[in-house]
Order: structure tokens, then sequence, then C-alpha cells
């Protein structure tokens, strides 16, 4: 599985270290940035090309998934979400990241580093990236509404 991966200053650490565990576990890395410490950098340029990059793999038909780091992770993941086509979640514990796959079949997740230990970062993110989307009807249906008002700007009954 490809995985893309964007940050800001303050889960510069975490995505350092998520590169190189989920490099050593088999995920093909794809770093948007920041490459470099920068308290006054603008995240959502890195979390924007992160999830078009997500939703551009898919699209091609490839599994890809992205991880969007910030200190709360709050804003990565309203900017991930501008981009048609992406899903991203803000996951805070293991129930909330496969919740956030299994049901709304995310394709990104955001994680606020300063919210957690690298160890639990790290688990929440891999739970997320191991579950599978559930296919339920249901789910299916919610999640169609969603993407029919992001193209169309109207809301489904």
């Amino acid at each position: 599985m490809r995985v893309h991966i964007a940050t800001d200053h303050a889960g510069l650490e975490l995505s350092t270290h998520l590169i190189s565990a989920l490099s050593a576990k088999g995920y093909e890395m794809v770093d948007h940035g920041p490459t470099e410490y920068d308290a006054e950098d603008d995240y959502p340029s890195f979390c924007i090309n992160a999830a078009s990059a997500v939703v551009a793999d898919q699209a091609a038909g490839m599994d890809a998934l992205g991880i969007v780091l910030g200190g709360s992770g709050n804003g990565e993941q309203i900017a991930a979400n501008k981009v048609k086509g992406a899903r991203a979640a803000l996951a805070w514990n293991l129930s909330t990241a496969t919740l956030a796959r299994e049901h709304n079949d995310a394709n990104v997740v955001a994680v606020g580093g300063r919210q957690h230990s690298v160890e639990e970062a790290t688990e929440i993110i891999e739970a997320f990236l191991a579950e599978p989307f559930s296919n339920a009807e249901r789910h299916e249906r919610r999640i169609g509404k969603i993407a029919s008002y992001e193209t169309t700007g109207e809301v489904a009954e």
C-alpha cells in the first residue's frame, strides 16, 4: 500500500518516525513535507498535496491512504477535506481510527502529534491503515450522499 504523509512543524518528529517505522513494515511512504522544521510553515499546502495524491492514486486503482499530522490534527484534517474525494478523519484513539475506515471509508487519517506519545500515535495510525471498509450498504449509501453533495452542491434526502 502507498501511504502519503504530510505534516506541519508540530508533527515533524512524528512524521519522521512514521516514515521509518511504516517503511519497515512494507508501506510505500511518500512524504509531502515539510522537510525541515519551520515554526512559521503553512501546513495547508502539504496536507492538500497529500490528500490530492491519495485521491489520484485511488482513482487510478492503486491501494493508497494518507496521513496528515499537526499539533492537534484539526487544521490538517480540515485542509485535507477540502480536496474533492478526500475523506479525512481525526483519530484520537484506536476506536475512532478503525471506525473511520470501517464505517466511513476514510482515506486520510489526521492525528495530533502533541496529543499522543509517538508510540500511541503509531498504534492509532497502524490501526487505521490495517482496517478495511465494511462495504455495508448503509455506509456506502451515506458516503454516496456526501460525494453527491460534494459534486452537485445539493443535499440528498
